[in-house]
């Protein structure tokens, strides 16, 4: 089974995703493709990282990834197909690669567009005829010229101090859950074990224990968690963080501990 996963900031609402899986199915009916998500906010590279990097390793091996967000060609910004742990990316060389897969990508190649039909819409102009062209079968390396590597957007690590941590929000799921950058060996390595209080800006609330579950705290109470992608949430149970508190994405959540 070939399986081709797609992950886009072009919507629902339009036309354009639909084009490209009938394009794909047109030439490989027996395909089985897997929408991740259309509904990335626009141009959002740093939301398209976080969601392709949770994904991506819970497909099968020899899944082939297209990822279509700021996706034009320019003279800074390659078209790329890439390979890492027996799966197969394509997308824009615009510095994400290295963030969703946590490395450089073991090959790498620039895409051979020779004249796309539409320059304009990368997604079925060049993505989609790479992605035919390796699940027929075909090679990597065949695809386009080599590249030794791929460019790297730099992230905002979380700014911490002898007894605190400065924790960015980097994404908001649909419920509302405020996902922060601060993982939990790093949580640990600061806190060593020490009491602690999350103060939420222009907020009536403070966090004092890390929960386990999204109702272990009464309905409308505000919670910490790592959550499945073993990073720092902030949730209300039965509720939604991101309006009760009202931070937003890139927005700082301060984490103070305090020796017994």
């Amino acid at each position: 089974m070939k399986l081709i996963t797609l992950t886009s900031d072009l919507g629902v609402t339009d036309y354009y995703a639909a084009i490209a899986k009938g394009r794909l199915y047109s030439e490989l009916p027996d395909l089985t493709v897997v929408d991740v998500t259309h509904e990335i906010a626009k141009y959002d590279l740093q939301r398209t990282a976080f969601v392709v990097k949770q994904t991506w390793r819970n497909f099968p091996k020899g899944t082939i990834h297209i990822v279509a967000v700021q996706s034009l060609e320019s003279e800074r910004v390659s078209l790329v197909a890439c390979s890492y742990e027996g799966h197969f990316f394509i997308c824009a060389d615009n510095g994400i690669i290295p963030i969703f897969l946590g490395a450089q990508p073991e090959q790498a190649v620039q895409l051979d567009l020779g004249k796309t039909e539409t320059p304009s819409f990368p997604l079925l102009g060049a993505f989609v005829p790479a992605a035919l062209r390796l699940a027929k079968g075909e090679e990597l390396t065949k695809l386009g010229k080599k590249k030794n590597s791929v460019q790297e957007m730099l992230l905002q690590s979380p700014p911490i101090g002898e007894n605190h941590i400065r924790a960015n929000i980097v994404y908001i799921d649909t419920f509302g859950n405020l996902i922060t950058n601060v993982s939990r060996e790093k949580f640990d390595e600061v806190g060593k074990g020490q009491a602690f209080e999350i103060q939420l800006p222009q907020s009536k609330f403070t966090i004092t224990r890390i929960s386990e579950r999204y109702n272990d705290v009464g309905n409308s109470s505000p919670l910490a968690l790592f959550g499945h992608s073993g990073l720092l949430e902030i949730a209300i149970s039965q509720g939604s963080a991101a309006r009760m508190i009202g931070l937003k994405v890139n927005e700082l959540i301060r984490i103070e501990f305090y020796a017994d």
